[in-house]
């Protein structure tokens, strides 16, 4: 799409001593100076959710802290990622939110669990790292931020891409003007998963289906519903949309400006592999209503959100992966491995070092380094990025100020995602009303807002 415009991992790197100054410090160096504290002042942690990304996510929080518990409804899960170490293992997380010695807690459930256990969390005391997105439902979103702004907790969500120099880049430059006062963003994310209809069978002894399914509606056991595969059912996560989205969305709404409020007018339409034109989606997560035993959320889509302020912003399955970003002065693009556009490569030394400040300016004081491409769209395992958004979640928690990745602007930018399923689900225009985080004159979008939750697992606050 734009192969001639591209500014590589060295070119940013052969830059970051204009930087002098600023508050760039190599992450390893934060990421030791943590891990070499004394045992009584390091954090104690307890790791929710152990699976591929939770092990990965916990590993890092527990390099930085101290690694005291882990909890997971597979018990093959907690005890693979406990090891031989003295971490204890639950399979109930609240045994975790019930001890006094834990300070900080990873969430890395599936997507269906995220906004129980972190309320919970949180009304426990506890401060949070949640892994993305943070929910299933805009109600969901709405109740958190309810609780954490009433609360001293701090709470960090997994979107790393906050925590990777080349986002940050992009954000201030778009948020610059250099690209135009009135901006498209364009979100490539990659397509949904077909499969199925999938055979039932007996549920493993390690694993706790009921709990797994928590609030969701029972069914049998079926293994491509859970674990690695469950952001292929609507009843457990959004799909891709959710999923890659909640990652570039989120870049492209505070590009836009919109970290704060919402699109006033959505309109999308979409391929769903089993979902009839006119099914009742509100009786389906009830409970009442069946679909086949397959992957039922969006294959291709098309999804357009316009904002208050004129800009726009449009979500796709590709070419690419990644975000781009356009106005009347010039077009950028920004992935995992670059960002690239004529309007960077035009950028003097010191247009390139006040950049460089506006982006550490959005890290709010943190340490960060601008010009480093801290993650790899190769999926090579150069993931730094991660990395630093766990150190950036530790730095806050000992300071007690906001992380890169607050609970309220990505309720903003999730929610952006959970419009595109319900105006795609609704197969209509739909107008939101950002204040009210409600739909303007349609009620039946609206009851796509919240969900009915089973009990014991619904979400009390």
């Amino acid at each position: 799409m734009m192969g001639q415009l591209h500014v590589d991992r060295r070119a940013f790197l052969k830059h970051s001593a204009v930087l002098a100054g600023t508050a760039a410090l190599p992450a390893w160096s934060a990421r030791r100076a943590l891990a070499q504290e004394p045992a009584s002042s390091r954090l104690r942690v307890g790791c929710i959710g152990t699976g591929g990304r939770g092990t990965y996510v916990g590993n890092i929080a527990c390099e930085l802290g101290e690694k005291v518990a882990c909890a997971d409804v597979d018990a093959n899960h907690a005890k693979w990622f406990a090891g031989d170490s003295k971490c204890d293992v639950y399979e109930d997380y609240r045994k975790i939110l019930d001890r006094n010695d834990i300070d900080v807690v990873t969430i890395a459930a599936p997507d269906h669990w995220h906004s129980k256990i972190l309320i919970d969390a949180v009304q426990a005391g506890k401060d949070v790292y949640c892994e993305k997105p943070m929910t299933l439902t805009i109600d969901e979103g709405k109740k958190i931020c309810k609780v954490v702004k009433k609360s001293d907790r701090i709470v960090q969500v997994g979107t790393q891409q906050r925590s990777s120099g080349q986002f940050l880049l992009a954000i201030a430059l778009a948020q610059s003007g250099r690209l135009g006062k009135v901006l498209k963003a364009t979100c490539y994310i990659g397509g949904g998963p077909t499969g199925g209809p999938f055979p039932t069978k007996p549920v493993p002894p390690e694993l706790n289906w009921d709990a797994w399914l928590g609030q969701c509606p029972s069914v049998d056991y079926c293994p491509e519903r859970c674990h690695g595969s469950f952001r292929g059912w609507l009843e457990y996560a959004g799909g891709i949309i959710t999923d890659w989205g909640a990652h570039h969305v989120d870049v492209a709404q505070w590009a836009l400006g919109g970290d704060q409020t919402g699109p006033v007018e959505i309109e999308g339409k979409g391929e769903y592999p089993v979902i009839p034109e006119d099914f009742d989606m509100v009786e389906f997560f009830a409970g009442r209503a069946k679909l086949p035993n397959s992957f039922n959320t969006v294959l291709t889509f098309e999804v357009t959100h316009r904002f208050a302020n004129g800009s726009t912003l449009v979500v796709l399955p590709g070419p690419d992966n990644g975000v781009k970003i356009e106005g009347e002065h010039g077009r950028i693009f920004v992935n995992r491995g670059r960002l690239s556009g004529k309007p960077v490569e035009v950028l003097t030394d010191a247009e390139r070092k006040t950049l460089g400040e506006q982006a550490a300016a959005l890290y709010r004081g943190k340490p960060i380094d601008p010009f480093d491409v801290a993650t790899d769209d190769t999926y090579s395992g150069y993931d730094r990025a991660s990395q630093n958004h766990v150190r950036n979640f530790f730095d806050c928690v000992k300071d007690r100020s906001m992380p890169v990745s607050d609970v309220f602007t990505h309720h903003r930018s999730v929610s952006t995602c959970h419009l595109c399923n319900i105006s795609m689900l609704t197969r209509r225009k739909l107008r939101w009303e950002p204040n009210k985080q409600d739909f303007i004159d349609d009620p039946q979008a609206s009851a796509l807002l919240s969900r009915p939750q089973r009990p014991p697992y619904a979400i009390t606050v």
